[in-house]
């Protein structure tokens, strides 16, 4: 599992249209200002009667919507950054990112913040610096528990991670299981295929039954 952060990249960073992860990261709503009037897209604004969005109008959108609405190229939509993501959060990330509830400011964090940029030009660059510090100071913890832990200590803890770092805790608990079986020689223990266990059970069925 890896956590692509190089800074002079994430412009370019494009989600993944099939993969499940980055589908329910961009259906997070914001809200968006709209800069130029929009023809025939008007029901998307349930309180007005016009056929056209008109400028000046505030929305709230899913990201996946509002990418292609702000772009450096073409700017038909401002879009407001989602707290968790502005100044105020980024001073508790860099004052101790450890115990921050990423989960609860949401589960996709690191997805949506890299999609963010992509349209929150002017903070873009504080964004991405937010991201990987906040990646760096939890990821030895991540590692630690997930190696050393008690279960409860590790369930209570695993509630604070996002789906990133949770997969991450999960390749942790995974090596430390096989470790412990390489340790206690489980893995040099010999077993039957389950090709021939099932030829096996075939044979006594046909000979049970003849």
């Amino acid at each position: 599992m890896s956590l692509y952060l190089d800074l002079y990249s994430f412009e370019n960073f494009n989600e993944n249209y099939f993969k499940i992860d980055d589908i329910l990261a961009t259906q997070e709503r914001l809200v968006c200002r709209f800069e130029t009037e929009i023809p025939n897209m008007g029901y998307l604004d349930t309180s007005s009667d016009s056929t056209n969005i008109l400028p000046g109008t505030k929305l709230e959108l899913p990201l996946w919507l509002v990418l292609p609405l702000s772009t450096r190229q073409r700017q038909y939509a401002t879009v407001d950054l989602p707290k968790q993501y502005g100044s105020a959060y980024r001073e508790i990330f860099s004052a101790d990112a450890s115990v921050v509830d990423l989960h609860k400011l949401g589960p996709h964090y690191y997805r949506l913040g890299l999609q963010l940029v992509n349209c929150c030009y002017l903070e873009a660059v504080d964004i991405c610096k937010s991201l990987l510090t906040t990646f760096q100071k939890r990821l030895c913890r991540i590692i630690d528990t997930s190696l050393n832990s008690s279960e409860q200590d590790a369930n209570k803890f695993k509630e604070i991670l996002d789906q990133v770092e949770r997969c991450l805790y999960r390749c942790g608990q995974k090596c430390t299981q096989e470790f412990l079986k390489w340790q206690s020689r489980e893995i040099e223990k010999i077993t039957s295929s389950d090709m021939v266990v099932n030829i096996r059970k075939r044979k006594r069925y046909q000979m049970e039954n003849s």
